[in-house]
């Protein structure tokens, strides 16, 4: 494009051909005061700060309205526009609260900016008090406090304009104009699609977020994508959805496939906490990622992403992985790929850890996992089974450049007071191990679990597929706070399972070393502090459950100990330093194994950042990252659609219509981003002005 050169308060500078004079000096350096201006908007000239005079031209122009021209000469700062400037300001202020500091944006706001730069502290004039300013309510997402809105119009224009929304507009009743929702409705009944836009270009504290939508200790760029932002992997969720709703299966699975090893696992035993921190469930509920995920990955038919992995020619470094589950596997697939000769010992037959041997096999088919196992088999990796570790000794003498130690927290965990070798008490993930391996169980009739996250649900059904008549779990939370999915919580209830909420074990009578009966109490509530389990036992409500096998649900713990040549914390864990190297030079550690059972999306992102730490230790660095989807630039303008808010959740897609459906409920918050950001008149950026020699 064609440039063209002016002259702005005696500096020489070059705009591009067709811009309006007021972005042509930002660009260049030169601060002029605005409100109603937004570089993504088309100019209003309303607010009347921009004004300049041009030299040749009578009175003053609105720079934000005006096209550069070629020879043209600029000032900015005379004093009929100062003038007209300082009363343009004032008459913003007349109906403005003075109180600045009772506002949340008290220091991020551009108003106040501007009262500081052009010096003016309150309006001289009348003060003006709206009565219409009260119409426009505030609700789980967006604050409204409508007494800060100076009328600038960038909300309503960044909605029409920026996203093809139209649910706001400039209103008119008994004689005042305010800024509200067409036809004054809730914005539950409005049009709006809660993508922020209004929020974000408000230049006062007029329209806000809602405090704890978004996380304050995360950067702006992730904290304001919640769902991508509490993954621990932080896929790019809102990039996935968008595919899947267009129907292309196989780019979404290529954007799953950039962060996530086990991608058709996750999709059916992912512990979601990317839904638990959709902005969506501030509305009604969250969007059903697992399961969108799940079927991309289900009707991914073309696999784009294969023919896009990078893999680097060999290395001459070995590394030995001990642990094959979803978090040393992951490692292992990365390091592969960046060269390294790479081992991997399991000691159970097949690999997969927990997937393989802890969850139940009708809530993840082996066959699932298997494929994904041999999907990360690639060239350069060797996968030894049975091959159990007892020692790094015995990888002492193999030419090993690095060791990973990616164990998993094979073992169960119990209150210490119940570690005693009952006959009929078993851990719940030696059960899930049995179970899986097909081995048989004398359960007895009655079960009872003690615990109640989804481990224990899987015990429990499991039990219950085997026979038992009488199955039952036992838990501390109340309902609505149990730490398993609700889907799991529902299956089992409608299974005919028993659930005791709020219950604590007092103690247990056994006879002939076999547990007999458990004595309960219930609670009000339970605390954890440096005494440990602190609960608030109600008087009186003791009760006893007679039980035929007792499963406890309630932990699991690595199996190392100080023979296995690390030091350890907690009795079983290995201890690492924030680059996951243990006391042992050379040694890493990651996953359960570090820092205790958590979930297999976890295990992932630990995996991938022992990836990225063991390839800098050997001198490489730690660039693990890969785009099998190229992004095209987003599409801001979103429109309608219809009761957007009050639209229904879908747990489960029977085609590609009911997946769209869910996929067209999310929010797209990612979009806010690409909002260009105003900048103060303090901004480095102007600092210096960029002249061009004339």
């Amino acid at each position: 494009m064609n440039k063209v050169s002016l002259c702005i308060d005696g500096h020489n500078i070059e705009a591009l051909e067709g811009q309006n004079l007021l972005q042509a000096a930002l660009d260049s350096g030169i601060y002029i005061p605005h409100l109603c201006y937004h570089p993504d908007l088309t100019p209003l000239g309303g607010c009347k700060l921009c004004s300049v005079e041009i030299k040749g031209k009578d009175g003053i122009v609105q720079s934000c309205e005006t096209k550069v021209e070629e020879g043209m000469v600029v000032s900015t700062k005379t004093e009929a526009v100062t003038k007209l400037r300082n009363l343009a300001l004032e008459l913003m202020l007349a109906s403005h609260p003075k109180d600045c500091t009772s506002c949340d944006k008290y220091l991020n706001c551009e108003l106040q900016a501007l009262m500081q730069y052009m010096g003016v502290a309150h309006s001289r004039l009348r003060e003006i008090e709206k009565e219409n300013i009260r119409i426009a309510q505030s609700d789980k997402l967006i604050k409204k406090e409508m007494q800060r809105c100076i009328q600038c119009g960038r909300c309503v224009r960044v909605c029409e304009e920026y996203r093809g929304v139209k649910a706001l507009s400039i209103n008119k009743k008994n004689g005042e104009t305010y800024i509200n929702t067409v036809g004054d409705k809730l914005m539950t009944d409005s049009d709006c699609r809660f993508c922020g836009a209004c929020v974000e270009v408000c230049p006062t504290g007029a329209i806000q977020d809602v405090k704890g939508i978004f996380s304050k200790d995360s950067p702006r760029n992730m904290a304001m994508i919640p769902c991508k932002n509490d993954c621990p992997a932080h896929t790019d969720i809102p990039e996935y959805i968008r595919l899947t709703n267009e129907g292309k299966y196989s780019e979404a699975v290529s954007v799953i496939r950039e962060k996530l090893t086990f991608p058709h696992s996750l999709g059916y035993i992912c512990t979601h906490a990317c839904e638990s921190g959709c902005k969506r469930t501030h509305l009604n509920e969250a969007i059903s990622i697992r399961e969108i995920k799940k079927f991309a990955v289900e009707n991914d038919k073309k696999e784009t992403w294969k023919s896009k992995v990078k893999y680097n020619t060999p290395n001459g470094k070995k590394i030995a992985v001990i642990g094959g589950g979803p978090s040393g596997m992951t490692a292992a697939y990365y390091l592969a790929k960046r060269g390294y000769e790479v081992d991997v010992y399991e000691r159970q037959k097949l690999a997969g850890g927990m997937l393989s041997y802890g969850i139940p096999k009708y809530r993840l088919p082996q066959a699932i996992v298997n494929n994904e196992l041999q999907i990360l088999t690639v060239e350069n990796l060797k996968l030894y089974v049975n091959s159990k570790i007892s020692s790094l000794d015995d990888l002492k003498d193999k030419g090993y450049n690095a060791t990973l130690i990616a164990l998993g927290a094979g073992a169960g965990k119990r209150p210490p007071v119940y570690n005693n070798k009952w006959s009929n008490a078993i851990d719940a993930v030696d059960f899930c191990r049995m179970a899986n391996e097909g081995i048989a169980v004398n359960l007895g009739d009655s079960v009872t679990v003690y615990g109640g996250g989804n481990v224990a649900f899987d015990c429990a059904r499991t039990a219950k597929m085997m026979g038992v008549k009488n199955v039952r779990v036992v838990c501390l939370e109340a309902r609505e706070s149990m730490l398993a999915d609700k889907e799991e919580v529902s299956a089992a209830l409608e299974e005919g399972i028993e659930i005791l909420n709020s219950k604590s074990m007092s103690g247990i009578e056994s006879e002939h070393e076999n547990v007999k009966a458990l004595n309960l109490v219930d609670v009000r509530g339970f605390s954890f502090s440096s005494k440990g389990l602190e609960l608030d036992v109600i008087e009186n409500s003791e009760s006893k459950q007679y039980t035929d096998t007792l499963i406890f649900a309630t932990g699991q713990q690595p199996e190392l100990s100080d023979n296995f040549g690390v030091e350890l914390v907690k009795g079983t864990f290995a201890k690492t330093n924030d680059k996951m190297l243990t006391s042992k030079e050379g040694v890493f550690a990651c996953g359960d194994v570090t820092y205790g059972t958590k979930s297999v999306v976890q295990a992932i992102a630990s995996g991938r950042d022992a990836a990225m730490n063991i390839d800098m230790y050997l001198g490489g660095d730690g660039d693990i990252s890969e785009q099998f989807y190229e992004r095209p630039k987003k599409n801001s303008h979103i429109g309608t659609k219809e009761n957007f808010a009050k639209l229904k959740r879908k747990d489960i897609f029977n085609n590609g219509f009911e997946a769209t459906e869910e996929c067209g409920r999310c929010l797209q918050c990612d979009l806010r981003l690409d909002i260009q950001k105003v900048r103060y008149w303090v901004d480095p950026h102007y600092k210096r002005v960029k002249e061009v020699a004339k």
